[in-house]
Order: structure tokens, then C-alpha cells, then sequence
């Protein structure tokens, strides 16, 4: 998910009573909730590079457990720096909790888009997709900033249950994540099935890989991509509208171009094969260009199209 989002989760956790445990709470939340993208850095690498570097070993289990001690450390140098009367006292177990909590919250939100994390990264580079949410969720954003927003003010008014809002904030999001979770298997399970119904059904047919990628703002819709080992195509699925699908689909190449291939051309090809889940290998006039599925619409640009 987008660093806004991570922050508001940070925010939402310390509004909902945990910045009472400790000084220096809520920026350790917030920085916590953040931190695993330390390794953005690798976007100046240039190229693709950066697509096998990035939610990697960062946002693996090594990491959860370093960066909160790392994070803990410095907020004691800060406070010992940068006393402040006016704030809680600093309790050390509490702070170093809070750095964890947040840690951990980042990459339980960036699993669920269809970009990917490394989750036992440096363990095993398996890629891990929950396929529940668009990377901007316009509607979280809402959610956590109106419930952070009503938390504080009534706080400083002095009302009692000052941090029922963000609890609110938190359940609804929580139900948000886990209806939309639901969608994508329903259409996935719709999307399976009737491409399973093109088989002779005494055949022995692995599956097609099926994924309901979420589209941006319309959370009820999903945009349907498919693949099996020769044919690649696409559909829509509406909520109340049901499943329309390009069930013919057209040849997506990577059989006849061994992706081995393109691994060897030079790093970034091979940064490129690695991270790419649905490869689509096309023949133009400059010669071959090697895209992803998933992020085939013109917008994104050269950011995730391979010319080996």
C-alpha cells in the first residue's frame, strides 16, 4: 500500500489508546508503520532492478525483528537528546511494543494487492498476493483520516471515549478488508470455473492461474486477468452485475520465448522475470517487448515493460 495509508494506520493504532502507554507513541507508530520501505532506496538503481529489491528482505521476518530494535534505539537517543516535560514519560517495554505493532501492520496491508511480497524473505522469494485491495484505496484513506481526525478533537475537548471514533475507524475497515477479500474469491472461483468448462472433462487440466485484480475507487468491480500455459486474457466482474469474460483469450508468448532468456540478457531482465507473475511476451517492430499482466494499461509507462 501507499506510505499515506501506512500512516494513517500508525495513527489509528496510537488513537485508539496505545499513545497512552508511552511517550513518544505516535511517532513511533507512524515511522514504524513505515519503515519496512527503507529499502525504496533501490528505485535509484534505475532500470528494474528495483522490482527484485523491493517488499523483499525489507519486509521479511529478519526485518520485523531488526527494525523495531533499531527504531526503539533511536527513540531513546531522541528523548534522552530532546527531553520534553510536556509529554508522557517514556516507558522503555511499551515503546518497544508500539515499534513492533507498527512494524508488523505494514506488511500485513501490502499483502493484499496484486503487486506481491516476499513475506519469508530472505528464507524462501516466494511471492505472496492477497489480490483484495487497489494499492490507493481512496475509501481507507477516508476511513482511518475521519476516525483519527474525530479521535483528536474529541480528545482535546476533553470528552470522555475519545478513542471509540478510531475504534470505529479500525472495525470498519477491518470489515472493508475482509468483504473485499470475498469478492476476489468469488470471482476468481466464477472466473476458474468457467474456464475449467472449455476442457474435455476426461482430461487431466491443471487449472488456469486466475487473478481479480482491484481497480481504483470501485471497489465493487474487479478486473479479471487469466492465463494458462499458452493463452492469456482479461474480463470484468461487477458486484450485482456478474462475470464477463474473454473466455478465446490470445497466445501470450512465454512458451515460445524461454524466460530463461530474458534472465540472462542483463540485470534488468533478469530483476524483471523474477518479480513478473504473469509474464505477456509480444513481437513489435523494435523487436521483443516482455510485459506483465497485471500492469499493462499505458499510464504505468516503461515502469514495468522489459525490452530484452
Amino acid at each position: 500500500m501507499d506510505n499515506l495509508t501506512h500512516s494513517l494506520a500508525g495513527a489509528i493504532l496510537g488513537q485508539m489508546g496505545l499513545k497512552t502507554k508511552t511517550g513518544l507513541a505516535m511517532p513511533t507508530l507512524i515511522i514504524a508503520a513505515n519503515i519496512p520501505d527503507i529499502d525504496a532506496v533501490a528505485t535509484l538503481l534505475g532500470g528494474h532492478q528495483h522490482l527484485a529489491i523491493r517488499r523483499g528482505v525489507t519486509h521479511g521476518p529478519i526485518a520485523l525483528v531488526i527494525l523495531p530494535l533499531i527504531l526503539w534505539g533511536i527513540m531513546l537517543a531522541w528523548d534522552k537528546w530532546r527531553p520534553n516535560e510536556k509529554r508522557l514519560p517514556v516507558h522503555k517495554g511499551w515503546l518497544l511494543a508500539l515499534a513492533y505493532i507498527g512494524t508488523i501492520s505494514h506488511p500485513a496491508l501490502d499483502w493484499l494487492n496484486v503487486y506481491g511480497i516476499r513475506l519469508l524473505e530472505p528464507f524462501t522469494s516466494r511471492w505472496f498476493y492477497g489480490d483484495t485491495l487497489f494499492i490507493i484505496d481512496v475509501w481507507i484513506w477516508a476511513a482511518l483520516a475521519v476516525g483519527v481526525w474525530l479521535s483528536i478533537r474529541r480528545e482535546r475537548k476533553g470528552q470522555d471515549y475519545w478513542q471509540r471514533p478510531a475504534w470505529v475507524s479500525f472495525t470498519a475497515v477491518c470489515a472493508y478488508i475482509f468483504f473485499n477479500g470475498g469478492m476476489t474469491g468469488v470471482a476468481e472461483a466464477q472466473a476458474t470455473q468457467m474456464l475449467r468448462a472449455r476442457y474435455d472433462p476426461t482430461a487431466s487440466m491443471p487449472d488456469p492461474t486466475v487473478v481479480a485484480s482491484p481497480v481504483p475507487i470501485a471497489f465493487w468491480q474487479r478486473e479479471m486477468l487469466w492465463r494458462d500455459d499458452v493463452n492469456y486474457g482479461s474480463g470484468r466482474f461487477v458486484l450485482g452485475g456478474g462475470l464477463t469474460l474473454d473466455i478465446k483469450g490470445k497466445p501470450h508468448g512465454a512458451q515460445k520465448l524461454p524466460l530463461s532468456h530474458a534472465r540472462m540478457v542483463n540485470e534488468d531482465g533478469d530483476a524483471f522475470v523474477f518479480w513478473s507473475r504473469m509474464p505477456v511476451v509480444t513481437q513489435t517492430k523494435p523487436g521483443l517487448i516482455i510485459r506483465d499482466q497485471r500492469f499493462t494499461d499505458p499510464r504505468v509507462g516503461d515502469r514495468f515493460t522489459l525490452k530484452p
